[in-house]
């Protein structure tokens, strides 16, 4: 699935500028949002009262890129909006990646993204 996505990314035009090194932090970021948000999940479903609970609980879990800088950077919102997106949970994820595949700075979204 990831090698499909890069893949359409790569055919559409995206060109990373990131060393062999860069890439292994974008995808130790990746890996650690991964594991990160299969425990959220389970804990999830853990406290659930049914089957369908467990499995519909999680679900709100797929909007939450929408909700930050996934397609545009922040800096390029609106004024109300940018406040909106600089504090969700996948901004910094997304910026570190974004950073890390770019060669542009990560700064502190790293830490942010990892903690």
């Amino acid at each position: 699935m990831r090698t499909t996505v890069l893949g359409a990314a790569l055919l559409v035009g995206f060109r990373p500028d990131a060393t062999a090194l860069e890439w292994l932090a974008a995808l130790g970021v990746l890996m650690a949002t991964a594991f990160a948000l299969t425990w959220f999940a389970v804990a999830l479903g853990m406290v659930a009262d049914s089957v369908e609970t467990a499995s519909n609980t999680p679900m709100f879990l797929s909007l939450l890129p929408f909700l930050g800088s996934g397609f545009v950077p922040t800096e390029t919102m609106p004024a109300g909006l940018r406040a909106f997106a600089g504090y969700r949970p996948f901004t910094p994820v997304i910026e570190t990646l974004r950073g890390l595949l770019l060669g542009s700075g990560i700064g502190a979204s790293a830490v942010v993204a990892l903690s």
